[in-house]
């Protein structure tokens, strides 16, 4: 089944991905099985998308609640969930107001164009550039694609907007030496993701902060991926204690469901006046309350601290891993986004592991990724350390031989 499926796929489906030779028919949990019923554990969760796992019941109930109800009637006017989905991301963040959009790319747009505004409004239209960090990843649309930090990403799209200057991840002084009087924004990932799983160094962020602070700069977050939990704390910048005046969420928002956000301070919002920006489907009923249900169970499941505690674990079985083979260089990240650096090229192991029955990702061409479903037990884990364990000792001499 899985053949003709994929047949009738490259027919009509534009070449854009490179898919696994996989159909997936349906899910639950942090399990997936393909059009011929072969089963997997799922350690990608549509690339930290499905915190709380596939299918949900609770999540796809609050769909259908609100669907019987009202899809769609646009921003001319107010609805009852994009007001509680606001509500609560304010209260539990340090942002004073909500811009919904539909995805990580347009949230990334619209605090660029927030950024930009703020300064023109001040009369400071000299102030347009941004500074962006290496090996960054922001999004695919045209400003999203200019301010991310890898070639292979911009690669036949050139020339790309103006007014992006790149620094490396971690360099406090490079980045200080980036910015200059036509600077108004500091963008940036706490975690970057599709940079290989690599975190801000300790005292970086605060140092950025500061930077800001002093030059009246406007400090972007992007937790399209971190955001919602992924790190054991609903925000990653928490784990850092340093503020941003803005931050965007998309992925885990609608636990699959197409939604972005744009958060950001009273003062800073003021630059977004009616006309300004918009968003035909940005925050609509259905999807804002199923995002609604997302935080809920997140909350009252205390999703956060088992994510905390089987984060710790799963890094600690990864580690155990480095220590019996040599081709494992370093192993990354926190909570449940952990990276495995290889100093060889991950995809075999990639497509071993979906041999096994487990779906694992690669990033920078030699960086194992996973970004399970924050539910993911201590037992799945366990699994997937045995299926990485027989590839590894299939492949090379180990450490202790």
């Amino acid at each position: 089944m899985n053949e003709q499926y994929i047949d009738r796929a490259n027919q009509v489906i534009a070449n854009t991905y490179k898919r696994f030779p996989l159909v997936i028919k349906r899910g639950r949990g942090c399990t997936l099985w393909d059009a011929d019923n072969n089963e997997y554990t799922d350690f990608v969760a549509g690339i930290a998308v499905c915190n709380l796992g596939h299918a949900s019941p609770e999540i796809s109930r609050a769909l259908r609640l609100q669907a019987d109800k009202l899809y769609h009637v646009s921003n001319l006017y107010y609805t009852v969930p994009q007001i509680d989905l606001a509500e609560w991301l304010v209260a539990r963040s340090f942002a004073d107001r909500v811009f919904f959009c539909n995805s990580g790319s347009e949230a990334n747009e619209a605090a660029l164009k927030l950024a930009r505004k703020t300064f023109f409004d001040k009369g400071e239209d000299q102030r347009w550039r941004v500074v962006a960090m290496d090996q960054s990843f922001h999004g695919r649309t045209f400003a999203a694609l200019s301010a991310t930090g890898q070639k292979k990403v911009r690669e036949g799209f050139e020339p790309i907007l103006e007014g992006f200057d790149f620094v490396p991840f971690n360099d406090m002084e490079k980045l200080e030496a980036a910015v200059t009087d036509k600077t108004c924004a500091v963008l940036m990932e706490p975690v970057q993701g599709e940079g290989g799983v690599r975190c801000a160094d300790s005292g970086f962020l605060e140092e950025v902060r500061r930077l800001c602070d002093e030059k009246g700069i406007i400090l972007i977050f992007d937790e399209i991926q971190t955001g919602i939990g992924r790190t054991g704390k609903l925000f990653a910048y928490e784990h850092f204690h340093v503020k941003p005046d803005v931050m965007t969420l998309a992925k885990a928002l609608g636990n699959g469901l197409p939604i972005g956000a744009m958060l950001c301070t009273e003062a800073v919002s003021k630059a977004f006046t009616p006309g300004s920006h918009a968003s035909t489907f940005g925050g609509t009923p259905v999807i804002t309350a199923a995002a609604r249900e997302v935080l809920k169970l997140i909350e009252e499941e205390n999703i956060l601290g088992h994510c905390r505690e089987v984060g710790e674990y799963f890094k600690s079985q990864l580690l155990w891993l480095k220590d019996r083979y040599q081709e494992i260089e370093e192993v990354r990240g926190i909570g449940v986004m952990l990276g495995m650096k290889l100093s060889e090229k991950g995809a075999p192991i990639v497509e071993a592991c979906m041999k096994k029955g487990f779906l694992i990702n690669c990033t920078q061409e030699n960086v194992l990724r996973f970004v399970p479903p924050l539910i993911i037990t201590r037992e799945e884990v366990d699994g997937l350390i045995q299926c990485l364990d027989e590839i590894f000792a299939e492949r090379g001499e180990s450490r202790t031989c």
